[in-house]
């Protein structure tokens, strides 16, 4: 296995036990994480969200598997269950991950998922009738962003 395919086997290891700190250490500083809730963080922001992850899934399981490498990126499908904070509804995730590195971490990860999907798990019957709709997914992406904002205005060690 190469190095850069490890780095993604040991973050999703330490993903696993909710080793948030042991997470942060293959990115970057400047890392810039991407998702279709948490768009566009950068360093700290990314950092952060990983520890607030962690700490709040009291029930999270995470489960991957298919690390591929083509000698720039490496890739990954990985799968979340845990229950939602807001709702308490049961949410299985489904998410390819792509990578790129610098220096020996992790300098770009996007994580890409059916968001719509995620809101009918999430907010029931609701997310599953609107959960496409660009009002929706902007309040879930606007919801994640205030608690992140909120978390980090918790622990000033991520702030920029």
């Amino acid at each position: 296995m190469n190095d850069s395919k490890k780095i993604i086997e040991e973050f999703y290891m330490s993903f696993q036990q909710k080793n948030w700190k042991a997470m942060q250490t293959f990115y970057h500083d400047q890392v810039v994480f991407s998702d279709p809730v948490f768009r566009n963080l950068i360093g700290g922001e990314a950092k952060a969200m990983w520890h607030m992850l962690a700490e709040a899934g009291k029930d999270l399981k995470i489960t991957f598997q298919n690390i591929k490498s083509d000698g720039v990126t490496v890739s990954c499908d990985w799968d979340a269950f845990y229950s939602f904070s807001k709702t308490g509804r049961k949410v299985h995730n489904v998410i390819h991950a792509r990578f790129e590195f610098s220096e020996g971490k992790i300098i770009k990860h996007l994580d890409s998922f059916n968001l719509w999907r995620w809101a009918g798990m999430a907010l029931g019957t609701s997310g599953k009738l609107l959960g496409w709709t660009p009002i929706i997914q902007s309040k879930i992406r606007s919801g994640a962003r205030k608690s992140l904002k909120k978390f980090i205005d918790e622990h000033p060690e991520y702030k920029s």
